[in-house]
């Protein structure tokens, strides 16, 4: 492989797709639709790969709505917690469904898109997530609306519900038990709409997933209420498909060998400090050699994770990291002013194409 500069994201072209073959197989049998949540991955360079097997993107925000209508195409479902109305006003050129997350952001803005198609985003109270900081039915959660009360009374007026319950779910049981849930308590709401969303979250390009029984509780739910599924999947789109490329810039002892890379965790994967985990590792392969992995900044929990290597690693060494594609590069910033990776994509012939590279005026310019 040619030597590239690093540190840099690699997004594998062939990994990715045989996450998005799994996406379209579930679309040809369940006839569930797939929306990508730009929240998790938003790297457009290979936003031409996915189209071809996605049916379009859904956002968290004003601009990655535009993102997707701009560089995605096919269609755009746009979301927030709280729009304002000047969100409202631009999203409503472009965007094929608005979402809210409240019955009072719908009253609000109603005047302005009775026209389009809208949804609810509905808290139906179950949810599954190793982590209570990711649970969307968390105590006191702010993600959708608990009211059954409102939500029928503003029913004739919608055209879909969403229901986002989900974190890293790879738990078939406890998923066809909740749909079982939602249908009792708003199936009749759901015979009235045009479709629903259940969300991302669910782990269906995992090794050894029940693939046939997912579908076919799919198309079972699809067809009890009439109604088109969206998934909005992230995460399982990019599984397995991106790694964090580094160099050892320095080796260290204190107790334990520490090999200190040319990247960060504060910098370039947050939500392992945020969650407390430690990414895996591809290069070097496992061994005998247990040594410790840092990052470059001065934060004292800028640490990779420690890792047993066949062999110790040397000042000059080629680390690489796993799974550094979902919720990883939308997360980047620039503490201490660490350089940011650069962007590069082994394309499906498997050239190597760096789509973006990052310098001083990128630094220089992100806050002034």
């Amino acid at each position: 492989m040619k030597k590239l500069a690093t540190p840099y994201y690699l997004i594998d072209e062939h990994q990715l797709q045989k996450n998005l073959e799994i996406i379209q197989q579930i679309r040809e049998i369940s006839g569930a639709k797939s929306v990508l949540a730009l929240k998790c991955f938003s790297a457009w360079c290979v936003f031409d790969l996915m189209r071809q097997y996605m049916d379009g993107t859904t956002s968290s925000s004003l601009f990655e709505a535009r993102l997707g209508a701009e560089k995605f195409g096919k269609e755009v479902h746009a979301y927030s917690v709280g729009f304002s109305r000047k969100d409202i006003r631009i999203l409503r050129k472009f965007a094929d469904k608005i979402i809210f997350n409240s019955v009072s952001q719908f009253k609000m803005y109603y005047d302005d898109i009775r026209e389009m198609n809208i949804g609810l985003r509905i808290n139906p109270g179950i949810s599954y997530s190793h982590f209570d900081l990711a649970d969307p039915a968390r105590k006191y959660s702010r993600l959708g609306v608990v009211d059954h009360i409102s939500v029928i009374e503003i029913a004739p007026l919608l055209t879909g519900l969403m229901f986002h319950f989900n974190c890293e779910n790879n738990d078939i049981d406890s998923l066809c038990t909740a749909l079982d849930s939602i249908g009792n308590q708003y199936g009749s709401i759901l015979e009235k709409m045009e479709w629903v969303s259940l969300g991302g979250g669910l782990a269906f390009t995992q090794a050894g997933y029940p693939l046939e029984r997912f579908c076919e509780r799919l198309k079972q739910f699809s067809e009890q209420f009439g109604i088109q599924i969206y998934l909005e999947p992230g995460e399982a789109v990019v599984t397995h498909s991106t790694e964090l490329v580094t160099t050892v810039l320095d080796v260290v002892h204190n107790e334990i060998e520490i090999a200190i890379v040319d990247a960060s965790v504060e910098a370039h994967c947050l939500d392992h400090l945020i969650y407390h985990t430690h990414p895996g590792m591809t290069v070097p392969e496992s061994g005998s050699h247990r040594m410790m992995v840092a990052g470059r900044t001065c934060l004292a929990g800028d640490i990779f994770g420690e890792y047993d290597l066949d062999a110790p690693l040397q000042i000059g060494s080629e680390v690489r990291f796993a799974d550094a594609g979902g919720y990883t590069m939308v997360k980047t910033n620039w503490f201490n002013g660490v350089p940011m990776p650069s962007i590069v994509v082994r394309r499906l012939d498997g050239t190597l194409d760096v789509v973006r590279k990052f310098g001083y005026r990128d630094f220089k310019y992100s806050l002034s």
